[in-house]
């Protein structure tokens, strides 16, 4: 739970507050873009909520926080909006908030699926959780784009005795994991669900595409603030950055509409755009 005694001296007076514990992970900045700010080195509460939807954008993020960083002062209406999560997006997509301090506060989705549904990435093993995944029909498959965002996939998959996948040059940390995947080609797993290895960020870091339509990109790929467009980093790139400008011109072969991203903001374009936006940022890339 968040300290008033550690709260950042840049957060606006009021009732929310971000304490010295935040790991600069931007999740609150994602789910409540009006409240919270990135001074460089902390998130902080620049504009206090003026409206019930901002309001509840900011208790979304306090339960989403992976430090427990963010406090309130006065009611803490939490328990009101904890049932957000996880959250809706469309076409049976949601994001599960509650993200993980074992993966930086990465994201991590569910797909309901009528042959089976899936986990992407990890949030939080929490019982809140496990009874939603529970009447939303359990958990089948648990898809990892790569090592850093494992988090607790492992007890979710004892849970509901769902099948991990993963690459196998990412598998160091779970070796007995049920499906690894191996060289550069993609795999079309089932149907609906394409996997494209995209090594780059790791030796051993995949996405999912969904239905043509929704890339879960894990850390490859993601939409920036600063630039407002689709982003990679040079500076968070552990392995290879030629790998990982050769794998982003790989998905220039396909089409999708969403780009959902273990870290930085979510993007919706419709495909031509998206196309288009994902040439520029190759191109970016190449003159890095």
């Amino acid at each position: 739970m968040a300290n008033i005694k550690k709260s950042l001296p840049n957060n606006v007076q009021g009732p929310f507050f971000v304490d010295s514990t935040c790991i600069n992970c931007d999740t609150c900045r994602q789910l409540a873009t009006n409240v919270f700010a990135d001074d460089g080195e902390y998130s902080y509460v620049f504009h206090q909520p003026q409206n019930v939807q901002d309001e509840r954008e900011a208790f979304r993020a306090l339960l989403a926080c992976p430090t427990a960083s963010i406090g309130i002062v006065g009611k803490n209406k939490a328990a009101e909006v904890r049932d957000d999560f996880p959250m809706s997006m469309e076409d049976g997509v949601y994001y599960c908030g509650f993200n993980s301090e074992k993966s930086f506060g990465g994201n991590s989705y569910f797909i309901q699926h009528p042959e089976g549904n899936w986990l992407i990435d990890s949030p939080r093993y929490l019982s809140f959780l496990v009874n939603k995944f529970e009447a939303m029909g359990g958990i089948r498959y648990i898809f990892l784009t790569h090592q850093d965002d494992i988090a607790d996939s492992d007890q979710y998959a004892k849970k509901f005795g769902a099948e991990r996948i993963i690459h196998s040059r990412d598998a160091k940390k779970i070796p007995d994991a049920e499906h690894l995947l191996e060289g550069d080609d993609p795999v079309l797993f089932r149907p609906d669900f394409l996997i494209i290895p995209t090594p780059g960020h790791t030796r051993g870091h995949s996405v999912l595409l969904y239905k043509n339509k929704y890339l879960f990109s894990g850390d490859h790929l993601w939409w920036s603030r600063r630039t407002e467009r689709l982003g990679a980093s040079k500076s968070v790139c552990w392995y290879s950055w030629p790998e990982q400008v050769r794998s982003m011109e790989k998905l220039l072969h396909y089409s999708f509409e969403w780009v959902l991203p273990g870290h930085g903001r979510r993007a919706h374009y419709s495909t031509q755009m998206m196309k288009s936006e994902l040439a520029s940022l190759v191109d970016s890339m190449h003159r890095q």
